[in-house]
């Protein structure tokens, strides 16, 4: 018998996705100005986004808000950008997008951390006997 549901795996898989995610943008950074570097990136198995979409329960109540539907592409494969060049050393990283990457980051891990959060608090709950 199964004490808890898939959710925590998923949560996990979730957390190392977006850490393997910070670490590949980190590089990408500070290998800006390294002649032939090539840009970096790490995607998700569709089976794993599709297993996380099923077990993150949120819904936008405003349309500014984050949608959790468009994630990246499981933990995961880093692959290499090799069909662009940005810089005459033939460095393929572009600083810009590696900044907006970064902040996509920042926002998903902060959901996933937060609907951690949210289950241990339930858990929290049902061991007091919702006091």
């Amino acid at each position: 018998m199964k004490l808890f549901s898939n959710t925590f795996q998923t949560l996990e898989n979730a957390l190392n996705y977006s850490s393997s995610k910070q670490k590949v943008i980190s590089q990408n950074i500070a290998n800006v100005d390294t002649p032939n570097y090539k840009a970096k990136d790490v995607r998700m198995d569709h089976s794993f986004q599709t297993m996380l979409d099923a077990s993150i329960n949120a819904y936008r109540t405003d349309r500014r808000h984050y949608d959790f539907k468009i994630t990246p592409s499981v933990p995961s494969a880093i692959v290499t950008k090799n069909n662009f060049q940005y810089n005459n050393n033939r460095n393929s990283v572009d600083i810009d997008q590696e900044m907006s990457d970064m902040a996509t980051n920042q926002i998903y891990y902060n959901a996933v951390t937060d609907r951690l959060s949210g289950k241990f608090q339930s858990l929290q709950n049902v061991i007091r006997g919702g006091k």
